[in-house]
């Protein structure tokens, strides 16, 4: 009985571990989703936020926030083309390293250029603008060739895969146009000889058939159902 009692106990635990454990990852797919959401409304805020001041406010404000936008396009837009071709093509693993490394010396020069922008000094700003454009220009390129890399690498993969298909669907639609081939020598064989024992030869070489009929037996085809037996009664 007290076996019994310690099972119970120990499959009840069980029970509730799993179930903690369950509520666990519920909650914390559930942060995550919301962090990304999050993450992405604010992104989507600064960004627009960017682009009315590059119209609203002229001089150091609007090139800054120039810089700003044009980097942080760049590095999204490699960042989510890498990740789309990474699960396809494992060998963009590298790449994505290395873009990993770029993320950083984004990330650090757009704080900077973020700092600038509440830079009381306007000339300052102004002596350092050749240095953030230098800087911006280098990594966007750089984000750029990654990306039009990882397209070109995905685009040539699919030009061979379809290549590959066509000639695999063009020997198969030959063979199953065999029938032309044999349809076109029909013509050419020889023509068969006339004469008296003709017909007389034919029906000797298909077996089953007889060359004649006799009296009073009709001929029984095979599309033609037996006769039932006449009853005796």
């Amino acid at each position: 009985m007290e076996a019994v009692l310690v099972l119970v106990a120990l499959i009840f635990i069980l029970f509730l571990a799993l179930g903690a454990y369950a509520t666990v990852k519920v909650v914390g797919a559930a942060k995550r989703g919301v962090d990304r959401t999050v993450g992405q409304a604010r992104r989507a805020v600064e960004d627009t936020t960017l682009r009315a001041r590059t119209f609203a406010q002229p001089g150091v404000a609007s090139e800054l926030a120039q810089l700003r936008l044009k980097l942080r396009t760049s590095m999204r837009a490699t960042q989510d083309s890498l990740h789309a071709h990474v699960a396809e093509d494992a060998s963009l693993q590298e790449s994505l390293g290395l873009f990993q490394r770029l993320s950083a010396h984004g990330h650090e020069l757009d704080g900077e250029l973020k700092r600038l922008e509440s830079e009381p000094d306007k000339a300052h700003v102004r002596r350092l603008l050749p240095e953030m454009k230098a800087r911006t220009e280098q990594i966007t390129a750089s984000a750029d060739a990654l990306r039009h890399a990882a397209r070109d690498r995905a685009g040539r993969f699919a030009g061979d895969d379809l290549d590959s298909l066509s000639a695999q669907i063009d020997l198969e639609a030959g063979a199953l146009r065999h029938w032309t081939t044999q349809d076109t020598a029909a013509p050419h064989a020889a023509p068969r000889a006339s004469g008296p024992g003709t017909e007389g030869t034919s029906a000797a070489q298909e077996p089953g058939r007889p060359a004649i009929t006799p009296p009073g037996v009709r001929p029984v085809y095979p599309w033609q159902k037996k006769p039932r037996p006449e009853s005796t009664t």
